[in-house]
C-alpha cells in the first residue's frame, strides 16, 4: 500500500512538471526566420530572454503550480510533534505518586479520509487552474513576439520614409532657391514665393514627425527586448526593401487551428475547472470523515522517557456533519453554478472572437496585398512619367523646377508603396498571433 502511494505521488509530481515551460517549438519561432532578416531574429531571441512581462507571466504560472501542489498536500495525512512543559498539582495517593513538574512530547497524526473524493476534486480544480495559466502564458508570448516583429517592421518603414522625405526637403529647398531668384528679378510675386516657402516648412515638419515616430518606436523595441531605452538609437536593423516573407500565407485556416489558440484553450480549461468546483460544492453537504491518532510520551508517570510505561496512545475516527451553517453551503453552490454560466458565456464569446480575428487577418492580407499591387503599378506609371519629364528637361522643353515637382510626385508614390508593403507585412504578424503561432 505504501509503495503504491509513493508511486502515485511520483506520477502526480511528474505530471505537474510535464506542463513545462513554453518552448520555441510551441511558439513556432521559425516563422520569423522566413523573413531572412538576422536582426529580427536577434530581437526575437532578446525578447524571449529578457522581456519582463514574460518573466512576470512565468511567476504567475509558478504560483498556480505551487497551488496545485499545496492542494495535493491536503489529500495526504499530516504528522506533527510538539514539546510541552506541564506543571500540575495532584493529590498524593498511597503507592501512587505523580510528578508535579513534567515534560510532555505528543506525536499527532491527522487524516481526512477522502472517501467522497472531495479533496481529490479540489486538487483537480487547482491543476486545471495551473493548466489555464500555462495557456495564458503562451498567449503572452505570442502577443509579445507579434509586437516585436510589428515594431521592427514599422522602424524599417520609417527608415525608408525618412530617406524619401529628406529628398523631398532637398527638392523644396531647391525650388525655394529658384523662386527667390525669380522674385528678385520680378518674375513672381511674394504670394508665390511664400507658398513655396510654406511647402518647404511642411516638408520639414513632415520629416520631424517621421523622425519623432521612429524614435518612439526604437525606444519601444528596446523595452520589448529588455534593453534600456537609452540604447534605442544604437539598435541595428536591415532594410524594408529586402524584408520579405519567403513562405506562403494560407488563404484559409482550419477550425482545429483556431480552436487550439491559447486563449480558447484557457477559456475551455477554466470552464472544466468551474464544473469541478460545482461538484466540490455539492460534496460539502455530505459528512467529513476524520482520523486522528496521538502517541504521547511524558515524565509524569513512572518509567523511562520513550518507554511504553510513560506513553499514552489513542486513535479517534469519526464522521462530522453540519446541521446548520446559515445557508453558506447553498449560497456557495449557487455561486459556483453562476460562475460556471459566466465562464460558459466567456468561452462562447472567445470562440467567436477567435474566428473573427483569423478571418479579419485573412481579409486584411487579401485586400492589402491587392492595394500594394495597385500601388506598384502606379509607381511604374509614375516612373515612366518621371523618365519623360527628364527627357523633356534635357531637351529644354520644361524648366528645372518643373522637373523637381515631377520628382516630388514620384517620391510621394514611393512613400505610398513603402506604406502599403509595411501594412501587408504587419498583417502577417497579426495572422501569426491570431492562429496561435501555427503558420
Amino acid at each position: 500500500m505504501i509503495k503504491k502511494s509513493i508511486l502515485i505521488l511520483s506520477m502526480l509530481l511528474i505530471t505537474q512538471a510535464a506542463f513545462g515551460i513554453v518552448c520555441k517549438k510551441d511558439l513556432n519561432t521559425d516563422f520569423f526566420n522566413r523573413f531572412n532578416d538576422p536582426y529580427l531574429n536577434y530581437y526575437i531571441e532578446q525578447a524571449l530572454t529578457n522581456n519582463h512581462d514574460l518573466k512576470k507571466a512565468g511567476h504567475v504560472v509558478e504560483q498556480y503550480r505551487q497551488q496545485a501542489k499545496y492542494s495535493f498536500g491536503n489529500e495526504l495525512p499530516s504528522f506533527s510533534v510538539s514539546a510541552n512543559y506541564l506543571g500540575i498539582k495532584v493529590p498524593r495517593l498511597d503507592n501512587f505518586q505523580l510528578k508535579e513538574n513534567a515534560f510532555v512530547l505528543p506525536f499527532m497524526a491527522n487524516y481526512e479520509a477522502d472517501i467522497l473524493l472531495k479533496n481529490r476534486d479540489r486538487t483537480r480544480s487547482a491543476k486545471k487552474a495551473y493548466e489555464a495559466s500555462k495557456y495564458e502564458e503562451k498567449a503572452v508570448y505570442l502577443s509579445l513576439l507579434s509586437d516585436v516583429a510589428s515594431v521592427y517592421v514599422n522602424i524599417l518603414e520609417y527608415d525608408e520614409l525618412i530617406k524619401i522625405q529628406k529628398e523631398n526637403v532637398g527638392i523644396y529647398t531647391k525650388l525655394l532657391a529658384a523662386d527667390n531668384k525669380k522674385y528678385a528679378h520680378g518674375v513672381i510675386n511674394s504670394t508665390q514665393l511664400n507658398n513655396t516657402a510654406k511647402k518647404l516648412e511642411d516638408a520639414r515638419s513632415r520629416l520631424e514627425n517621421l523622425e519623432k515616430e521612429q524614435e518612439i518606436l526604437l525606444m519601444q523595441l528596446a523595452v520589448l527586448t529588455g534593453m534600456s531605452a537609452e540604447s534605442a538609437k544604437d539598435l541595428k536593423r536591415g532594410s524594408i526593401t529586402n524584408f520579405e516573407y519567403s513562405g506562403k500565407i494560407p488563404e484559409e485556416v482550419l477550425s482545429d487551428v483556431i480552436f487550439a489558440r491559447p486563449d480558447v484553450m484557457a477559456a475551455e480549461t477554466k470552464l472544466e475547472r468551474a464544473k469541478i468546483d460545482i461538484r466540490v460544492a455539492r460534496k460539502e453537504f455530505l459528512p467529513t470523515f476524520n482520523i486522528t491518532g496521538i502517541w504521547l510520551f511524558n515524565t509524569i508517570a513512572p518509567g523511562r522517557f520513550f518507554s511504553w510505561e510513560s506513553s499514552l496512545a489513542a486513535i479517534l475516527a469519526g464522521a462530522t456533519q453540519d446541521i446548520f451553517a446559515g445557508g453558506k453551503k447553498v449560497a456557495n453552490l449557487r455561486m459556483k453554478k453562476a460562475k460556471y454560466e459566466e465562464l460558459f458565456e466567456d468561452y462562447k464569446q472567445t470562440d467567436l472572437e477567435a474566428v473573427k480575428e483569423v478571418n479579419t487577418s485573412l481579409c486584411l492580407i487579401k485586400h492589402d496585398t491587392a492595394i500594394e499591387n495597385n500601388t506598384l503599378k502606379k509607381i511604374n506609371y509614375e516612373h515612366n512619367n518621371l523618365t519623360d519629364s527628364q527627357k523633356k528637361f534635357n531637351r529644354g522643353v520644361i524648366s528645372y523646377p518643373e522637373y523637381l515637382l515631377d520628382l516630388s510626385e514620384f517620391l510621394q508614390v514611393q512613400s505610398d508603396a513603402v506604406q502599403a508593403k509595411n501594412q501587408r507585412l504587419i498583417n502577417y504578424f497579426t495572422l501569426y498571433k491570431a492562429v496561435g503561432g501555427k503558420l
